[in-house]
C-alpha cells in the first residue's frame, strides 16, 4: 500500500511543483531579487525531491551515483535547502536587503551545519539492499542519530517559517498574499505529523520493531504539506484571476438582481433611459442600469408621501434593521408607494423633500446598497405591510389631471 501510495502522490507533487517552478520562472527574466530566486527554488527543490522519492527514480539514482540509498541523503538533504528558500523569500518580504540577509545569516549557517552533519552521519551507515518506500523507517531502526538531527532541524524549521509566514501576512500589501501566506503557515500541523511519524519510527527501532503500522500516513502528510504550501506560495497570482473571474460573476448576478426593478420604474418612468450600443459591456450595462434607477427615484419624488417614510422608518426599525439594510427598506417602501399613486393618479399633497435614505459615497457603494433595494423591493414584508398601512385614500389627497 505505502510503495502505491508513493508511486501516485509523488509524482503529483512533483509534476505541481515544476508547473509552479516554469510558471515562476519567467519572473526572473525582469526580476532576479533574491526573494525571486529563493521563490524560484522553492518550486525547484520539491520538484527534485519527489521526483527522487519515486521509488523507481529513487533506485536508479543510488545506482547512478553508486552509492546505497544515496536518495534518502539527498531528498533530505533538499529538504534542508528548500526550508532555506522560504525563510530567504519571507526574510526578504518582511525586512530590507542588509536586514534580511543578517537575519537569514544564522538560519543558513544552522541548515548548512545540519547538512553536514547529516552527510557525516550517513557515510557512517550501510545498508544491504535499497529501500526505496521506507528508507527513513528502516533507517531509523539502525541509525537514530542520523534521523534525529534531520528531524529535529526540519521541525525547528518550520516552526520559524509558520510563525515569518504569520508575521509578515499582518503586513503584506495585497489580500491574496496574505491569504497565500496564511496557507502556508496552515501547513505546518502536517509537516508536523510528518515528523512525528519519524520520531515514531526511532522509539520504534530501540524497540527492535519498525512504524509500518503507521507509515501510510507518512506520503499523505507529505502531501498536504507540500500541495498545501506550493497553493500558498503561488495564490497571489493566481488569487487575483480568481478575484477577477469572481468579479465578472457577481456583476453578472448584479444585473439579474436589479433589472426586475429598473423595468418596474422605467415603465412608469422612461425618461432616464438611453439606449446602449448594442456591443456595450456589462460593467457599462450595470452602472447604467444603476444611473437610471435613481434617475427614476427622482422623478418619482413628487409622488411620494413624507408618512410612508416614517410609516417604513418604524416598521424596519421594530424588527431590528440598522444600517443600509433599513435605509434601502424604506426607500423601497417609497417606491412602491409612489408607482401606486402614479397609477393611480393620485399625488400627496405634500411630497418627500428626497427620495434617498442612504448616500453611497461611490459606484461600488451605490451598486452594493441598490442591490440590496432591489431585494427589498421585491421581497420584504415591511414594504408590504408599510403599503397597507398607508392606503390611497389617506396617503394622497390630490388628483392629477
Amino acid at each position: 500500500m505505502n510503495n502505491t501510495l508513493n508511486s501516485v502522490m509523488y509524482p503529483t507533487c512533483a509534476a505541481v511543483n515544476l508547473l509552479a517552478f516554469l510558471y515562476k520562472a519567467r519572473v526572473l527574466r525582469v526580476d532576479r531579487s533574491p526573494a525571486q530566486w529563493a521563490l524560484a527554488g522553492n518550486f525547484f527543490i520539491p520538484f527534485l525531491i519527489f521526483t527522487v522519492s519515486t521509488p523507481a527514480v529513487w533506485v536508479a539514482t543510488s545506482e547512478a551515483v553508486g552509492i546505497r540509498n544515496f536518495s534518502g541523503l539527498f531528498t533530505q538533504s533538499c529538504v534542508m535547502l528548500l526550508t532555506a528558500c522560504q525563510q530567504l523569500v519571507l526574510l526578504h518580504l518582511t525586512y530590507e536587503r542588509n536586514v534580511a540577509w543578517r537575519k537569514a545569516t544564522p538560519r543558513l549557517i544552522g541548515i548548512g551545519a545540519t547538512i553536514i552533519v547529516m552527510v557525516t552521519l550517513f557515510s557512517l551507515a550501510t545498508e544491504l539492499h535499497e529501500r526505496p518506500t521506507d528508507f527513513a523507517l528502516s533507517r531509523a531502526q539502525f541509525y537514530p542519530a542520523y534521523l534525529s538531527v534531520y528531524l529535529i532541524a526540519y521541525a525547528w524549521n518550520q516552526i520559524d517559517v509558520c510563525i515569518l509566514c504569520w508575521r509578515y501576512a499582518n503586513i503584506a500589501p495585497t489580500p491574496w498574499l496574505r491569504r497565500g501566506l496564511r496557507l502556508v503557515a496552515l501547513t505546518l500541523p502536517a509537516g508536523l505529523l510528518y515528523a512525528g511519524c519519524r520520531a515514531a519510527d526511532i522509539v520504534a527501532g530501540q524497540f527492535g520493531t519498525t512504524g509500518h503500522a503507521w507509515e501510510p500516513i507518512v506520503p499523505i502528510a507529505v502531501t498536504v504539506n507540500t500541495i498545501g504550501k506550493t497553493a500558498g506560495w503561488t495564490m497571489p497570482d493566481w488569487g487575483r484571476s480568481l478575484s477577477a473571474l469572481w468579479a465578472r460573476i457577481d456583476l453578472r448576478r448584479a444585473h439579474g438582481e436589479l433589472r426586475p426593478l429598473h423595468r418596474v420604474l422605467t415603465a412608469q418612468v422612461p425618461e432616464p433611459v438611453l439606449e446602449l450600443e448594442p456591443d456595450a459591456d456589462r460593467r457599462t450595462r450595470v452602472y447604467r442600469t444603476v444611473i437610471e434607477i435613481r434617475d427614476a427615484q427622482w422623478a418619482l419624488r413628487t409622488w411620494m408621501d413624507p408618512a410612508v417614510a416614517e410609516t417604513a422608518v418604524a416598521r424596519a426599525a421594530d424588527a431590528g434593521l440598522t444600517g443600509d439594510d433599513l435605509a434601502a427598506t424604506v426607500e423601497a417602501a417609497l417606491l412602491a408607494a409612489a408607482l401606486r399613486a402614479k397609477e393611480h393618479g393620485l399625488r400627496p399633497a405634500e411630497h418627500a423633500s428626497t427620495p434617498l435614505a442612504a448616500e453611497p459615497q461611490d459606484l461600488a457603494a451605490e451598486l452594493s446598497f441598490q442591490r440590496t433595494l432591489a431585494r427589498a423591493f421585491a421581497t420584504s414584508p415591511i414594504v408590504a405591510d408599510t403599503l397597507a398601512r398607508t392606503p390611497l385614500s389617506h396617503a394622497s389627497s390630490e388628483q392629477t389631471a
